[in-house]
């Protein structure tokens, strides 16, 4: 599901009265295990274990095969810190909108299915 602002916070919140590292923008759905009230910090905290963050990558062409091997994402320092930090409480999931095809990969599972790591730097004014 994808959270409003209110349920954002409260997630942001709970996770880091838990001692979790969690930036705002380093995730765009939650994949819930069980019902959980995202409105409510503290049922949050109280069911942890059934919250997942996922940021999602995605692409639209036509030409890239379903295990998207040779085609590039980008993701942010910031992304791959909340994944190291979270654990299995983060997940990456690499989307083709043209294709429909898709694959939801730990931080973990992505190193080992990665051809190349290419490290750059984005600014903004």
């Amino acid at each position: 599901m994808v959270p409003t602002a209110r349920q954002r916070e409260a997630i942001l919140v709970a996770f880091v009265r838990e001692g979790y590292v969690v930036y705002g923008k380093a995730f765009d759905v939650v994949h819930l295990r069980r019902n959980v009230d995202l409105n409510d910090e503290d049922a949050i905290r109280q069911h942890l274990d059934a919250i997942v963050l996922c940021e999602v990558k995605s692409t639209r062409k036509e030409n890239v095969p379903a295990d998207f091997r040779g085609h590039f994402f980008s993701l942010s320092t910031a992304e791959l810190l909340v994944a190291q930090n979270l654990g299995s409480h983060y997940r990456f999931v690499f989307v083709n909108t043209h294709t429909k095809s898709y694959i939801e990969l730990s931080l973990s599972e992505m190193f080992a299915r990665s051809r190349g790591i290419y490290p750059s730097w984005s600014i903004m004014f």
